[in-house]
């Protein structure tokens, strides 16, 4: 018993070591000053905030960051909303085919994405969505909207009948039991899918890059990529770390308020009894 928690503990461990060392390494050269950026050091041995600084000073990152916020949370405010009401009628309505929904649903999401930035480029193009949010908007609500079906759709499967059919006889709606019995038990799964929702279209660069052309609607993965130093002798390493932490600080504070909610979302139905 003991040498298996020694075994599970080290195997913990380093997973753990695999998944942080880059980002506090990414942390690290984000504090450091240009002339130690390439000492190959894990502790900055000068240390330094005017990375951060310059990223809204000299890179103009303010810009990019209001639409990430902007355009993940709408994308994601739409994504929950839709799919909450489409996985309440597969996973609680008769109809014929739902199945086949929701596994054309989940096809989607395993569509390639990159073969798609050349049509939607053309569309958005005619339509006058390229370099705008609606143009950014409609792929990550497609592209989300999977997930929100599956993972809602499991915990509407859950919640038992009686429930909803009680409301009715008290004398609510069918939109009454909905809202007001059906999602409140549902809100670990919302939490769940609206989290995954906001990461997916948070993080996303291929549609970012390829669907923008100025700050208008860039968001700050894409702008990223076009940090220089203020010369061409300058590296912009420090300005790209530090850019990339300041991106990274949303996720991490919403998994670890949602933790338990992401984790529960993940393995509802997967043990029954």
């Amino acid at each position: 018993m003991t040498r298996n928690r020694i075994q599970w503990g080290v195997l913990d461990f380093v997973v753990v070591a695999f998944a942080l060392i880059p980002v506090l390494w990414l942390v690290s050269l984000s504090l450091k000053t240009p002339a130690t950026i390439a000492d190959g050091g894990f502790i900055p041995t000068e240390w330094t905030f005017d990375n951060y600084v310059n990223v809204f000073t000299d890179g103009g990152f303010l810009r990019p960051l209001v639409n990430s916020i902007g355009i993940a949370g709408l994308a994601t405010l739409i994504a929950i909303v839709l799919g909450t009401f489409a996985a309440y009628a597969i996973a609680r309505l008769n109809f014929p085919g739902r199945s086949i929904m929701l596994g054309a649903a989940l096809l989607v999401a395993m569509f390639p994405q990159v073969s798609l930035v050349t049509p939607l480029f053309n569309i958005e193009r005619a339509l006058g969505l390229f370099n705008t949010w609606p143009g950014l908007i409609l792929p990550y609500v497609t592209f989300a909207l999977p997930l929100t079906i599956y993972t809602m759709s499991t915990f509407f499967r859950e919640i038992p009948w009686e429930l909803e059919k009680a409301a009715k006889m008290d004398g609510a709606s069918s939109f009454q039991a909905f809202r007001k019995v059906i999602v409140p038990l549902a809100t670990p799964g919302v939490v769940t899918a609206a989290v995954l929702a906001f990461i997916q279209s948070w993080n996303d660069f291929l549609f970012a890059i390829s669907l923008t052309s100025t700050e208008r609607s860039r968001t700050a993965p894409a702008a990223i990529s076009y940090f220089t130093g203020s010369s061409q002798f300058e590296d912009p390493t420090g300005s790209v770390s530090a850019a990339a932490v300041i991106v990274t600080i949303p996720i991490v504070i919403f998994v670890l308020i949602f933790q338990r909610r992401i984790v529960s979302g993940l393995t509802a139905g997967a043990v029954k009894g």
